[in-house]
């Protein structure tokens, strides 16, 4: 069939009925589109371990796809990207350019703009008048190296290559600084600011330059131009913004049965935007950009406009626009030395003008030299809105191939040397040695008679992790022996997604990780109301806070400030949550990640930690007739170990809270064990294996005598107010799974591992879905067995014996065997 590419049609026939659909409209799209998604995938994948972010994968996958790649072969071409079908590629990558951009509006927060003071906004300046500057330089250079470039005048070409290298990609330096653990730091708040002031000053200059470049009848049109651009903003500011915020009243939780229909108008509004600035002669995306910035951060309107649209535009819609531009790059025609070497000196120039302008004022404003250099280099971070720049300077035809090509190198270098540079020259301090908070708790727990403080850091990932929180630290901090501090760290998954950027936005304070307030959203400020409330109930102080890190490092920062609050135990919720329906128990998994990131704590942690596993701890739990009166019912298991020997320690602090009723349930093994044991005792050790390397030996005799010690202890001080029993048996797991199914206790509290080995013996063939909380832990934590109460599994933290994957062994000192009984820890 003859394909004539003037009649261009959306969707073939098919093939049986001898048409081709790459000859169509939608069909090839669709393959382009494909093509595009897993090129960009597969060059992010391979990139991965250069911690790169994703932009430089996309700008890579375009420019493959494009001339200077796959592009070379004809047929490739031909068949896939052929010149008829560009204008529609880029018509649908611009939609998701015009989306991007409203984003970025979202994104930015003037007020916090405003509020990031003379330092930032210095930097700021520096970062973008020092490269600004050298654009004389280089425009200079670029009209005498390259021929045919002095077809548009010196000012056009000036301002746009000033503007390409004085800006800095505020979106691709926040996930920069995520990456490097960086985010919450000074340097990475100041960084994040001074961004955001040169994002909002490089789109005034770009509107600027697009109105100069788009004089092309006389200087008068540019005058219009820029008097409609102001007449616009002024629109949008004075009569746009209270209608916005308005909307964003209607769209709050005590609305939100109109608020759909707003959040539609309001999707609409940003087309209407954009074609309203194409209308008065400046580029769609500046209306799109600017209605995203009028609109109120506060509230709720903001997040559901993110979560509506950040999915498919950064998935599907921008990729398109970075094989767009790869489409256009061809590194080919970057032809002999002079072009090579004015390459050279953009990509000096862009670097020196953005790195020694900012270090020189970052100086200037007393801040170390080491982190000066940091925000330099970070400054100089480019991304999608340099390639904005550039399409638009090549679209008004002031930019030729050969320039578009040199500059969007230079785009590309800058972004990729980024990280590489920072973790060379600068690492905030994340020590997590073994001291701390072990010795913190050592001295707490020799403090009987006088008032210490104990600080505790719980960790929430949402609002159904504060409730049973409270609820666990208010039964447990009644003793007068202590004062309790409680860091509430709220964990914040930062991701790809916009809306990662906007809760950064809304950080107030900053640390490792961030101290200070939560997110403003209102949800979030209820939950601070609640733990403010809290506060005020006695001798529980609270200081909430905020982790934003992706998962794979967020461990990193429970630890630091576990051991920098000099924490005395983490407490962490579990991967899992159920949620009562009737007479069902719902089970919701909030990921895998989430688990991954108790294990790292578990392993790195410099404290002792516990694991709450949540059913609804204090939350209306089904009492019997003699517990009417009580609020809460207590168990604690012991086994003996150092994690038994903990969970008592946490168990003595609720002894003196008259809304608690504790029981103490002691196990001990039968008979025909504990004789073995004690005709064994003078040669038994039980051995701790690291990494099956070394090996370090803890004296069973001495570990009984310390559990005799602690038990005797708690039995004297607690004697009438807690209840004492002991248990023999011969199947432990299954009597502690009766115990939990009971409804007797609203939570458990026991030990993660590290038994006596004759209770090793007896719980090795029991299987624990969940290793991290070792057998027992690993059994209540598991669905289907009808267990109603909440577990706290406890891990005893030892400087000594840390165990990174450790395994209890048996060994007899006279014949070197081993028992079989092995579990984890």
């Amino acid at each position: 069939m003859a394909f004539n590419a003037s009649s261009i049609k959306t969707s073939s026939d098919g093939i049986w009925q001898g048409e081709n659909p790459l000859q169509y409209a939608f069909p090839l799209l669709i393959i382009q589109t494909t093509l595009v998604i897993l090129t960009s995938r597969a060059v992010a994948f391979f990139l991965k371990p250069l911690r790169q972010p994703k932009v430089v994968a996309e700008i890579v996958g375009g420019i493959i796809l494009g001339p200077s790649a796959l592009g070379r072969n004809k047929d490739f071409m031909h068949w896939v990207f052929p010149s008829w079908s560009t204008p529609i590629l880029e018509s649908v990558a611009s939609i998701g350019l015009l989306f991007f951009l409203f984003l970025v509006g979202l994104e930015c927060d003037l007020n916090a703009i405003r509020r990031s003071g003379k330092k930032a906004l210095g930097i700021a300046v520096a970062g973008i008048s020092f490269p600004f500057l050298l654009g004389i330089g280089v425009t200079f250079l670029q009209r005498k190296a390259i021929k045919m470039s002095d077809r548009k005048g010196y000012a056009e070409y000036f301002v746009f290559i000033g503007v390409s290298l004085s800006i800095t990609a505020f979106p691709v330096l926040a996930r920069i600084l995520a990456e490097l653990k960086l985010l919450t730091t000074g340097v990475g708040e100041t960084a994040m600011a001074a961004a955001a002031i040169n994002d909002v000053a490089a789109w005034i200059l770009l509107a600027l330059s697009v109105a100069v470049a788009g004089g092309t009848h006389s200087p008068l049109v540019s005058i219009w131009v820029l008097l409609s651009s102001l007449a616009f903003v002024g629109f949008m500011i004075v009569v746009v913004r209270p209608v916005m915020n308005w909307v964003a009243i209607k769209c709050s939780s005590d609305h939100n049965i109109v608020d759909e229909g707003y959040i539609y108008l309001t999707l609409a509004a940003v087309m209407v935007s954009g074609f309203l600035t194409d209308l008065i002669g400046i580029h769609e995306i500046f209306g799109a950009f600017i209605f995203g910035l009028i609109i109120p951060k506060r509230g709720e309107l903001a997040g559901r406009l993110i979560k509506r649209i950040e999915d498919f535009v950064f998935g599907l819609l921008l990729p398109l626009y970075f094989a767009s531009n790869g489409l256009k790059t061809d590194v080919g025609k970057i032809n002999g030395v002079a072009a090579w070497g004015l390459l050279a000196v953009v990509i000096s120039s862009a670097c020196a003008g953005k790195i020694l302008g900012t270090f020189m004022v970052a100086l200037l404003c007393t801040i170390p030299v080491r982190e000066s250099l940091t925000l330099g280099l970070l400054m100089n971070t480019k991304g999608l809105v340099e390639l904005v720049v550039l399409n638009i300077g090549r679209e008004k035809k002031v930019l030729d191939d050969e320039m578009f090509a040199i500059l969007v190198m230079m785009a590309l270098f800058t972004t990729f040397i980024t990280t590489p540079t920072v973790m060379a020259i600068y690492k905030p301090e994340h020590s997590l040695s073994a001291l701390g908070g072990c010795e913190f708790w050592k001295k707490l727990s020799n403090a009987k008679g006088t008032d210490a403080e104990l600080n505790i850091l719980a960790c929430i990932r949402g609002p159904g992790d504060s409730p049973s929180l409270i609820n666990l630290i208010k039964s447990s901090s009644s003793s007068q022996r202590f004062i309790t501090k409680l860091y509430v760290m709220q964990l914040v998954e930062f991701t790809d997604r916009s809306s990662s950027l906007v809760m950064v936005q809304r950080a107030r304070k900053n640390g490792i990780p961030c101290i200070g307030r939560f997110h403003q959203g209102e949800s979030d400020e209820q939950r601070a109301a609640v733990f403010e409330a809290y506060n005020q109930l006695g001798r529980v102080t609270v200081r909430p806070t905020t982790a934003i890190s992706t998962l794979s490092i967020m461990h990193e920062d429970i630890c630091h400030i576990a051991e920098k609050k000099r924490a005395a135990m983490i407490i962490l919720p579990f991967h899992k949550q159920w949620k009562r329906d009737g007479d069902q128990d719902i089970e919701i998994n909030v990921g895998h990640g989430w688990r991954n990131v108790n294990e790292k704590v578990l392993i790195n942690a410099p404290c002792p930690v516990g694991v709450l596993i949540d059913r609804g701890f204090g939350l209306g739990v089904q009492k019997s007739s003699r517990d009417r009166d009580l609020l809460k019912r207590v168990c604690v298991v012991f086994f003996g170990g150092p994690d038994s020997r903990e969970t008592l320690k946490f168990g003595s602090r609720m002894v003196d809270n008259p809304e608690v009723r504790l029981t103490l349930i002691k196990f001990v093994a039968n008979a025909g064990s504990d004789g073995n044991i004690k005709t064994q005792s003078t040669s038994l050790e039980v051995s701790v294996e690291l990494d099956n390397n070394s090996i370090a030996s803890m004296d069973y005799r001495k570990e009984m005598e310390h559990d005799e010690a602690v038990l005797a202890d708690f039995t004297s001080s607690c004697n009438g107010v807690a209840e004492y029993i002991e248990k023999e048996t011969k199947d432990i797991a299954e009597e502690v799974l009766a115990i939990a199914q009971s409804s007797e206790f609203e939570l458990m509290v026991v030990g993660k591992g590290r038994f006596p080995p004759a209770m090793v013996a007896e719980l090795a063939n029991h299987h624990s879905a969940y290793n991290e909380l070792g057998p027992i832990g690993g059994l209540l934590a598991s669905s289907g067995n009808g267990i109603k109460c909440s577990v706290l599994v406890i891990q005893h933290h030892d400087s000594t014996h840390d165990d990174k994957s450790l395994s209890l062994k048996m060994f007899n000192k006279k014949d070197g065997s081993a028992d079989k009984c092995v579990t984890n820890l």
